[in-house]
């Protein structure tokens, strides 16, 4: 299992008949994209969200730690226990909502996701809200 980043691609402008100018994101296709970690392990039972990246001295850099959750609702990051700086990073509907650089033991955030992920510090650097984040084989 790997996250692919598939990025929002660029602004363009385009005018309407009235002379106004709207804007709307390309993709470039869809052919542009980018695989952010080729190892995804998934925090599905309690005990491992609980554990998250705890007492973990180091990270792979093609790693990332996914937390799935049924609803949309706000979760937070807390870094308690967490040797290492990381990028969190909260999605909605596979749409990226918010990254942050957390680190270690000071870092806190919260943020509306029904997917939170976890990489290693950096790994997220080129992640911005409204990317999608899709998980492929």
């Amino acid at each position: 299992m790997r996250l692919v980043q598939y990025p929002v691609g660029d602004v363009e402008s385009a005018g309407d008949d009235d002379g106004d100018a709207t804007s709307r994101a390309t993709n470039g296709g869809g052919d542009e994209r980018r695989v952010v970690a080729t190892t995804v392990e998934f925090a599905d039972s309690l005990i491992d969200q609980t554990r998250g990246l705890m007492f973990r001295r180091s990270l792979p850099d093609d790693y990332a730690l996914a937390f799935r959750f049924d609803t949309v609702k706000t979760r937070d990051v807390h870094m308690l226990f967490v040797f290492v700086p990381i990028d969190a990073v909260w999605v909605v509907d596979g749409v990226v909502q918010r990254v942050e650089r957390l680190r270690p033991w000071r870092g806190f955030a919260r943020e509306e996701c029904d997917l939170l992920v976890e990489l290693p510090a950096g790994a997220g650097a080129d992640v911005t809200a409204g990317d999608r984040l899709v998980f492929e084989e």
